[in-house]
C-alpha cells in the first residue's frame, strides 16, 4: 500500500513537472521564442594612420522586434536620433551584443530571410564605442548616442557585416535614412556565423 502511495505521488509530482514546463515553454514562444539565438564573429576596423583594431563579437538574441515595432522607429528617426531613442527606450530589450570586453544592450533586433540564410538589424540605444575619441582635436560626442550592426549570416559558410559604433540617424531630403557615424570609420565584421 504504502508503495503504491509513493508512486501515486511521484506520479503526480512527474505531471505537475511536465505541465510547469509547458507552460513555461509556450511562455516563452510567446515571447519571442524558447531559446535565445547566438551569433559570433570578429569586429575590426583599419584607421587612417594605419593601424589595424579587431576584437571578437558575440549577438545573443532572446526576441525579435515585430513588423509595428520597425514602423514605430522609422516613423521616428524622421525626427532624428532623439526621437529614435525615446521609441527605442519604449522596446523591451531583445539581447546583448559584445564586442571584446565591452557590453551593450540591443534594443531593437529586425530579421529578415535572404535567399542563403537571413540579414539581422541590430541596434542599441547607447554607444558601442567611440573610435579615435582619444585624439586631442575629438570632435564632441553630442548626438552620436546610437549603435547600428547589420548582419549577414549566411546557411552556409561564414558571413559578413558592419558596425556604426556610433552614430547620428536622419532622413535626408529625398526620404531615405542616413546614419553619420562619430569617427567616419567603417568596422568590419567578418567571420560571422550562427552558433
Amino acid at each position: 500500500m504504502r508503495s503504491q502511495t509513493t508512486n501515486a505521488i511521484r506520479l503526480s509530482f512527474l505531471f505537475a513537472l511536465l505541465l510547469l514546463c509547458g507552460v513555461l515553454t509556450a511562455s516563452a514562444q510567446r515571447q519571442g521564442g524558447a531559446q535565445p539565438e547566438t551569433f559570433g564573429g570578429t569586429a575590426g576596423y583599419k584607421s587612417a594612420s594605419g593601424l589595424s583594431v579587431s576584437a571578437p563579437m558575440t549577438v545573443v538574441l532572446r526576441r525579435k522586434s515585430t513588423d509595428a515595432q520597425r514602423d514605430q522607429l522609422l516613423a521616428a528617426v524622421k525626427n532624428g536620433t532623439g526621437a529614435a531613442l525615446q521609441v527605442l527606450g519604449s522596446f523591451p530589450d531583445a539581447g546583448t551584443l559584445m564586442v571584446g570586453a565591452r557590453q551593450n544592450v540591443i534594443k531593437y533586433a529586425y530579421t529578415r530571410t535572404t535567399g542563403d540564410g537571413q540579414l539581422l538589424t541590430l541596434v542599441t540605444a547607447k554607444p558601442i564605442v567611440y573610435i579615435n575619441n582619444a585624439k586631442d582635436d575629438a570632435k564632441p560626442k553630442a548626438g552620436y548616442d546610437l549603435g547600428l550592426v547589420l548582419l549577414e549570416v549566411h546557411a552556409s559558410g561564414p558571413g559578413t557585416g558592419e558596425m556604426t559604433p556610433a552614430a547620428k540617424v536622419k532622413v535626408d531630403a529625398n526620404g531615405a535614412i542616413v546614419t553619420e557615424d562619430y569617427s567616419g570609420e567603417t568596422v568590419h565584421l567578418t567571420n560571422v556565423v550562427k552558433k
